[in-house]
């Protein structure tokens, strides 16, 4: 045990801590990406199941390190080609990430919409669950046999891979919203898993690409997409101090029911800012639901806002003049519909109930004075809007 007193044996813990972590940025980047696909209620659980399985495939692979050293003896040739078990699992791997990476790409530059009822019913927890352990069988045998070529303690290994994954747990939920809620940065992690899934082929059939190499082309893109992100930061800052945002809000939908295409670029800042604040901060509910039903309200019949002529409190002119007085007794209301007696009974004028009780004496006249206001009628299946 006198290893664990050497400096050297804790430098290299703490170096393949950074390097898991490093090896487990993507695998952590595609299990938010899987996860989205899931209602709300069980991401957390499929990210969690993903990072814990992680940890018990790493655990296994290097408690079984002798195996591992037999997985690169060539196990068959195709003329100058040879191919281990390794190399067939990169290649597996590879291709997997390939077709994993350009459907979610595909997916996401048609520009369908990804919060559609129909395609958020048809993911299923298990089968997410599925392909996360697959990609992580993939990175775990990559991640580990690069522990075996580090360090030479298997107490080391694990304890570094437990603590790695423990941290990417830690990170993973304010990692996975900060992803999903940047859809550059969703476009350049598929196109990072593109390019370490061409890696892997590559690989596979034995030309080996310096890891170098594919660090510095990640480096390089993530620096761009960093100035991209504090562009847009300092122009949320600057709307902010002018608009809160609530009026920029208010000002994108405005100008979206009003048909204007100008501010484009405004309109797409508005839905990047609302993706970094809770909704109940913005508008309460009795906001959103009134809002909603206004937007709503062309697709709406005239039936199903307004009561029907036969539900309506009205006064019959042929009625008694203790039941008419009766009735605007116990009324609660500032106006009553008034009937004649026209052939059809039909509904004939509007009027206050002050002037009613008045002109209850006159209650044979068929049409009440020209003041009171006039009804229209309106056929039931009528579109609302069409009535302004």
């Amino acid at each position: 045990m006198e290893w664990i007193a050497d400096p050297s044996i804790w430098a290299g813990l703490v170096t393949l801590i950074v390097i898991e972590l490093v090896l487990g940025i993507d695998n952590l980047v595609f299990i938010a990406i899987l996860a989205e696909k899931l209602p709300p209620g069980q991401r957390d659980r499929a990210r969690i199941t993903g990072l814990i399985l992680a940890m018990v495939m790493r655990l296994l692979l290097l408690a079984s390190i002798s195996w591992l050293v037999t997985l690169t003896k060539p196990l068959f040739s195709v003329q100058a080609l040879s191919f281990s078990a390794r190399d067939l699992i990169m290649l597996f791997g590879g291709f997997f990430l390939l077709f994993k990476a350009t459907m979610e790409l595909n997916e996401r530059l048609e520009g369908k919409d990804s919060a559609n009822p129909t395609q958020r019913k048809g993911a299923k927890f298990w089968a997410v669950v599925a392909q996360i352990v697959v990609l992580d069988a993939i990175f775990s045998l990559d991640s580990v046999i690069t522990a075996v070529g580090m360090v030479d303690h298997l107490a080391v290994m694990m304890a570094a891979v437990i603590v790695a994954i423990s941290l990417m747990l830690l990170a993973s939920k304010s990692l996975t919203r900060f992803v999903n809620n940047h859809p550059t940065i969703v476009i350049l992690c598929l196109s990072f898993l593109l390019m370490i899934g061409f890696s892997l082929v590559a690989e596979g059939f034995g030309f080996h690409i310096p890891k170098g190499y594919l660090y510095a082309a990640i480096g390089f893109s993530v620096m761009i997409e960093a100035l991209n992100q504090l562009a847009i930061f300092n122009r949320r800052r600057f709307l902010s101090a002018n608009h809160t945002l609530r009026q920029r809000t208010t000002e994108a939908v405005m100008r979206l029911i009003s048909g204007k295409k100008e501010d484009a670029e405004l309109d797409a800042e508005t839905a990047a800012m609302l993706a970094d604040h809770d909704d109940s901060q913005i508008f309460n509910p009795q906001e959103r639901r009134m809002i909603e039903r206004v937007l709503n309200l062309n697709q709406r019949t005239v039936s199903s806002i307004m009561t029907s002529r036969h539900d309506i409190e009205h006064i019959d002119l042929n009625a008694p003049e203790a039941e008419i007085r009766a009735l605007l007794e116990k009324n609660q209301h500032t106006r009553l519909v008034v009937t004649g007696e026209n052939e059809q009974g039909d509904l004939l004028r509007r009027r206050p109930c002050h002037r009613s009780v008045a002109t209850i004496p006159a209650r044979r006249t068929a049409q009440p004075a020209g003041a009171d206001s006039p009804t229209v009628g309106v056929p039931g299946n009528v579109a609302a809007a069409a009535c302004a």
